[in-house]
């Protein structure tokens, strides 16, 4: 897919101050519109069609520009940010303003990462599950596969990244847990944290009591691990 201006950006929300999204950085978030996985606990599944983002990215940008001084950066979230062309664009906009540039992805789009990593200072890694068990939690073939690249192309890249993992009682057992460690740490991943799951329903499956029991010994794999429970 060609890169479109940044105009044509389709904008699902906008989270004008958070400290949470990249460590240690004050932030502006904007969401962007469209993602082609359908992650049954997903928090925005109201961001899952492009169609239903707005074209209003000059409003935005004047905005920011009116933040500057009082921001680090901009984190630009989903969705999946990369189903958005324009993203470079608005990297690049982002960037002229005097802003550092963040990402929350999974990687659906290893190509288009490619594109936006020369332009990002930091990029937060949603990590699914293990590479094997993808399809199913996404119900889309080979996203496994899109993800693994992604990691890959982030890795080797030397931007600053965090790996995190949304985890969930039905899709995540601490087998499949201990399994997903060994992958990530394999592939030379260094910063990583669990996230307790924040759906927009209460879970079919509830949370077993000490559940999962394992993080302390996952936490040995890798130089930086966090458990955020709350």
């Amino acid at each position: 897919m060609s890169v479109k201006p940044a105009e044509a950006a389709r904008i699902g929300g906008l989270e004008p101050f958070s400290s949470c999204d990249w460590p240690g950085k004050l932030t502006a978030v904007v969401f962007l519109a469209g993602c082609p996985w359908r992650c049954g606990y997903c928090h925005n599944p109201q961001l899952w069609r492009r169609r239903d983002g707005k074209t209003d990215w000059p409003a935005l940008r004047e905005w920011l520009a009116s933040r500057r001084g009082l921001l680090d950066g901009v984190v630009f979230s989903g969705g999946e940010p990369l189903a958005e062309a324009a993203l470079p664009a608005l990297l690049a906009e982002v960037r002229a303003l005097g802003f550092a540039t963040g990402l929350h992805s999974g990687g659906a789009y290893p190509a288009r990462l490619a594109e936006a990593l020369p332009l990002l200072d930091w990029v937060g890694f949603d990590v699914k599950t293990e590479w094997a068990g993808y399809d199913a939690l996404t119900g889309v073939p080979g996203s496994g596969r899109a993800a693994r690249r992604s990691l890959e192309l982030l890795l080797a890249s030397g931007v600053a990244y965090e790996c995190r993992t949304s985890i969930h009682p039905h899709w995540h057992d601490e087998t499949v847990l201990a399994r997903l460690a060994d992958e990530l740490a394999t592939h030379g991943v260094r910063h990583y944290r669990w996230q307790a799951i924040r759906p927009p329903a209460p879970l079919p499956t509830p949370w077993p009591a000490g559940w999962p029991g394992n993080h302390h010994d996952i936490a040995l794999r890798f130089a930086d691990f966090t458990f955020r429970q709350h």
